[in-house]
């Protein structure tokens, strides 16, 4: 999540590093995203990342604007299934962050979509939060006026649903 519309001091990863460290783990994250990224922009940007970065565990957050463009699930879901092999190449642990597609598409593209990432965490073993805006999307008091970015009540909400997933993969 690229922090669309907030100063750095409220984007995610700087907030889920700032708690994480307060709760003694020693981390270092780094926000990969773009702004309105889709997941072929992931997926095509993967391999620099991995050569610039060591990475120990890497959240997979794509797919949200994919779903806003209407691309196509099956699309989606192969750029997201081609990042997580060549993470699991890697041997880096993925914590999946999936999203729930609204229903401007109809009910078969909300079906297809929304089965994307709980399949894909089953595939591939790996951590999984069903929803990474889970309690944020669509309250407005947790939004920009644009209501669909969070604000920075929302950023902490989503830290804090993403921090429990990770603490468990650190603490392994």
């Amino acid at each position: 999540m690229s922090g669309y519309g907030l100063n750095e001091e409220f984007h995610l990863s700087t907030i889920l590093e700032k708690n994480l460290k307060m709760k003694g783990f020693d981390v270092s994250l780094t926000n990969a995203s773009v702004s309105g990224d889709t997941s072929s922009g992931g997926l095509n940007r993967l391999s620099w990342l991995l050569q610039e970065k060591d990475i120990d565990i890497l959240v997979l957050c794509l797919g949200a604007n994919d779903m806003l463009r209407g691309i196509r699930p099956n699309l989606i879901r192969q750029n997201l299934n081609r990042i997580l092999e060549l993470l699991e190449e890697k041997k880096i642990t993925v914590l999946l962050a999936g999203m729930k597609s609204q229903e401007a598409f109809g009910q078969e593209y909300k079906k297809e979509f929304d089965k994307i990432y709980p399949e894909l965490a089953k595939k591939f073993n790996i951590a999984f939060l069903p929803f990474l805006l889970e309690g944020v999307a669509l309250n407005p008091k947790l939004n920009l006026q644009d209501g669909k970015h969070p604000n920075a009540e929302g950023i902490n909400l989503i830290s804090k649903n993403l921090e429990k997933k990770i603490i468990n993969l650190l603490s392994r």
